[in-house]
């Protein structure tokens, strides 16, 4: 964890602002905030990212994911007074903002609502967007929590509002703190007090060898996204996950039957989260392109280790996974994806379809099948490059026969020849 110098901030005294730092890309804030007094007002600790889309100046849709806030600032945070309420306020990048604004009533305080800024000028970010400039979004959220009570909430929050898609996690906040004193009273979020168990942190001390134990193929678990009462999301897949930290490399098989699901649907982005009681988060990023396509963007992962540290990986640059809108993608075979030279998850017995899904089902289509002369009603699927080996053994195969063939056919003709050569001597 990194921590900056105290500075001041006008109208709220001292900030104490701490950045951890996971790795590639895996950050979480943290805000201390003191009053003229030096005393604790506010307190938060969040993680979170945005996912934009916007239009091109091709006139097509492209999907960008913020994670990576960089320098972050919290000029204009403020504790209040009579006047205003607590206020969290960070900037980031060129022209990135997000506000939290607190309000109080007698025996509650609530976190009032949220706000995003977002600067399509910047290229580096939005590039060929058509229109550029700042664009905000305001959430509403109205959540109440008893006065002197810590917010907690580990799950995935998502908000959507025009275009933009808004998901934090982790989240640990207190406004309008007593006596200085951040309390230890939580107050959870309606999705963590549902969560089964809290994560379970072991001190095993791991081997120091470098190589990892074999294990065995994981069993495939079957996981689903729901938005309302419709399923948005299905994916079906064994997973084995490949971790390296400390020169120390482990395998780990993820067990489905303890293993929970969440996440969300929109139209050019999904997420599938998975988490556990060692899991915090595992996250699969789903994107269109191309107005005809899917493939996984993205994948985030936070976790407990066997001696108790935490492992984060993050990365929002991938491409596997491609197949066209409207069906699955699938891949029967061990498949490998490469999130970091520390972290690969292998998958087995893989299908996933991110986007339109209906009656909770895998898509079907009408598939041609030649030899039985007509159309079958079949799962419709993209199938992955290393099913294709299945069909290599039977063609080399036949083509071994085959040369075999012409070579004893050959022997043959030249050998009927000779012996016709030999009756004309005579």
């Amino acid at each position: 964890m990194v921590c900056f110098r105290l500075f001041p901030v006008p109208g709220s005294g001292l900030v104490l602002v701490c950045l951890v730092l996971g790795a590639v890309r895996s950050y979480a804030l943290e805000l201390n905030l003191t009053d003229s007094e030096n005393a604790t007002c506010l307190y938060a600790k969040w993680q979170m990212n945005f996912t934009v889309r916007y239009e091109t100046t091709n006139k097509t849709y492209k999907t960008v994911t913020i994670s990576d806030h960089g320098t972050v600032t919290y000029n204009g945070s403020i504790c209040g007074d009579d006047q205003n309420g607590p206020k969290i306020a960070v900037q980031f990048g060129p022209g990135f903002s997000w506000i939290a604004n607190f309000t109080k009533a007698a025996s509650t305080y609530s976190i009032d609502s949220v706000s995003f800024s977002y600067n399509t000028g910047d290229n580096t970010t939005f590039p060929d967007a058509e229109d550029k400039g700042i664009l905000t979004v305001d959430e509403l959220l109205a959540i109440r929590i008893p006065l002197n009570d810590l917010f907690r909430c580990n799950s995935l929050s998502t908000l959507e509002k025009n275009d933009v898609v808004q998901h934090y996690w982790d989240v640990l906040v207190q406004a309008f703190v007593q006596n200085g004193t951040v309390s230890t009273n939580e107050f959870l979020c309606d999705k963590d007090k549902t969560s089964t168990v809290a994560p379970t942190i072991h001190t095993t001390v791991p081997s120091p060898t470098t190589t990892p134990t074999p294990k065995e193929k994981p069993e495939a678990g079957t996981y689903s996204v729901n938005n309302g009462n419709d399923t948005c999301l299905l994916a079906t897949m064994g997973l084995q996950l490949n971790i390296t930290q400390d020169k120390v490399a482990s395998v780990i098989n993820i067990n489905p039957n303890t293993t929970h699901s969440t996440g969300s649907c929109r139209s050019h982005t999904a997420l599938l989260r998975l988490n556990s009681s060692t899991i915090k988060y595992l996250d699969f990023v789903f994107a269109v392109k191309n107005e005809n396509r899917f493939y996984l963007k993205e994948v985030n992962i936070s976790m407990y280790l066997v001696n108790g540290s935490v492992f984060s990986i993050a990365n929002n640059n991938l491409s596997y996974w491609d197949a066209p809108l409207g069906s699955s993608y699938m891949c029967n075979k061990e498949q490998t994806v490469s999130v970091s030279g520390a972290f690969q998850i292998n998958t087995f017995d893989l299908r996933v379809q991110p986007f339109n899904v209906t009656q909770g089902k895998y898509s079907t289509g009408h598939i041609w099948q030649p030899q039985l002369s007509g159309f079958l009603t079949e799962p419709r699927t993209q199938d992955c490059s290393a099913d294709d080996d299945n069909f290599l053994v039977p063609i080399a195969v036949g083509a071994a026969l085959a040369g075999v063939l012409i070579l004893v056919l050959l022997a043959y003709f030249i050998g009927l020849k000779h012996h016709h050569a030999g009756y004309e001597q005579f």
